[in-house]
């Protein structure tokens, strides 16, 4: 069977109608090999839509196309006459009154029906729901007197919130809450490349005229252009075959990349202490250094010495300690009497 959808009810000359859909996530003109074939040998084409993104290419291409769209009998009717193909360019809410109108004609049993086809024009590729959400993401920011205002400075603290709400569907093992979390995350990283993408013009909620703006494209653009350099063995002509190797490659190229001039570049300080004395045990270890522990008074520098024997150890401290504050957490709960209900449920309305 083909690409297109086929409800052959009828013989003889009755006709075909053929319903083609594309999508508004590909760009017009570009559709499969078969639905031009289908266009070019229709007897009519039809389309009720006037502003269909298609039609400036069909007329380039030479499909004539009639306005409007007759009703389901009208429409088997001129089908009838002489087995005529007929082609109707779905509408992008859809051409639900005519398929229900076909379903009810075909299901009678008293029609001689034409064949009638659902032929995809055009397919989405794989991420190409993003492409809706910078559509959304573009609207909001137009006209959404909340998010027209915002700045990268006061949503800062929303990227480090939905960051660890993610790590907590991580943790906890929800896959519904991870897909959620993820998709927050993401819209983060969208909003933020929205607003850069408004530096320096009129009517900007960023205050620096000198800012030099960027897109999402942008910000897609670099991150594969570092992942494709930082992974030569996967597009050049290195080879790895162990995670260690692996890890050799990036931490290579990064410095390279960065010409960092301490194994403590481009930490962080201001993360969450272990997490902080975790990553700086680990450049150290990476890059062989030998550096004694400092030692002092207070629980700091004992916690200190306890996240980098962790970080050798290979546990993650951070993650550790919050996986055992849930159990203490959990003991909480159930001395107040509320083991088994939801913690995560407010106490009240609204909270």
């Amino acid at each position: 069977m083909n690409d297109s959808e086929v409800h052959d009810t009828t013989t003889g000359d009755a006709g075909r109608i053929v319903l083609l859909t594309t999508s508004h996530r590909v760009a017009p003109g570009l559709l499969s090999w078969q639905a031009w074939s289908v266009l070019r040998g229709a007897d009519e084409v039809l389309c009720a839509e006037a502003a269909h993104p298609q039609l400036p290419y069909l007329k380039e291409a030479g499909v004539e196309v009639t306005p409007g769209t007759p009703t389901a009998r009208e429409l088997v009717d001129r089908c009838a006459d002489g087995g005529r193909t007929v082609v109707v360019l779905a509408t992008a809410e859809g051409d639900r009154l005519l398929t229900d109108g076909l379903a009810s004609l075909a299901g009678s049993g008293r029609e001689q029906m034409p064949s009638l086809e659902l032929l995809p024009g055009s397919y989405d590729l794989p991420g190409a729901r993003l492409l809706d959400l910078v559509q959304v993401m573009d609207r909001i920011r137009r006209e959404c007197p909340w998010s027209k205002q915002r700045t990268h400075e006061d949503l800062a603290k929303y990227a480090i919130e939905e960051a660890y709400e993610l790590v907590e569907a991580i943790e906890t093992g929800n896959r519904e809450e991870l897909r959620e979390e993820l998709g927050d995350v993401l819209l983060q990283v969208v909003f933020h490349a929205r607003i850069a993408q408004e530096a320096g013009t009129a009517g900007s909620a960023e205050p620096d005229e000198d800012a030099v703006p960027f897109s999402i494209d942008d910000v897609a653009g670099g991150i594969v252009t570092k992942l494709i350099h930082r992974h030569p063995h996967v597009f050049g002509d290195d080879t790895a075959t162990t995670p260690d190797e692996v890890k050799e490659h990036w931490l290579r190229t990064k410095a390279e990349e960065k010409q960092r001039t301490s194994v403590t570049d481009g930490v962080p300080v201001g993360q969450p202490g272990l997490a902080l004395a975790a990553k700086l045990g680990s450049r150290v270890r990476t890059a062989g250094l030998d550096v004694p522990v400092p030692t002092g008074d207070g629980v700091g520098y004992e916690l200190l010495a306890l996240a980098l024997d962790a970080e050798s150890a290979g546990v993650d401290p951070e993650a550790a300690l919050r996986a055992a504050a849930r159990a203490y957490r959990d003991a909480v709960r159930a001395a107040e009497g509320l083991a088994g209900s939801d913690p995560a449920a407010p106490d009240t309305v609204g909270e």
